[in-house]
């Protein structure tokens, strides 16, 4: 396998982590969308959402909620101005937005005037009745997938 995540995890390629344990690494992004951009991994190789552990899923979470505290904490600035938020993404799919085939959770430090902006102007409200459809189609599929 040739997955550059992978590769961090077995120490073959060097990484900045801040935190380690048994299931997952965190390190920092070597393309930061903002300072303190940490990256949260399984350390058994899973290509997207589907394919980590749940045990190590729920896990991911809870890293990422220390990183959090972590960076809020941290003493990071952005133009003089500290971490006033964060973000957690998770993307699942080169549609997503997923650019390495490992999956990883990123916590995002969020500044004032940062520029990264997730907020979409002028989102159309879906009527009641297609949300319902929609609604009805996702339970469905949660049943089959109980099955």
């Amino acid at each position: 396998m040739n997955c550059i995540f992978c590769a961090i995890v077995s120490g073959h390629l060097p990484a900045s982590v801040v935190y380690e344990d048994d299931q997952c690494l965190a390190f920092l992004s070597i393309q930061p969308i903002t300072p303190g951009h940490v990256l949260v991994i399984p350390k058994a190789h899973a290509s997207g959402l589907a394919d980590i552990a749940p045990d190590t899923c729920g896990h991911m979470m809870r890293i990422g909620q220390k990183m959090a505290a972590a960076l809020r904490n941290s003493g990071l600035l952005l133009d003089e101005t500290p971490c006033e938020g964060i973000n957690l993404l998770l993307c699942d799919g080169a549609v997503a937005g997923q650019t390495v085939g490992h999956a990883h959770l990123h916590v995002l430090a969020r500044y004032v005037d940062d520029g990264f902006n997730l907020a979409h102007a002028n989102l159309a409200t879906a009527p009641f009745e297609v949300l319902s459809e929609r609604a009805a189609r996702i339970r469905e599929s949660l049943k089959l997938l109980s099955a």
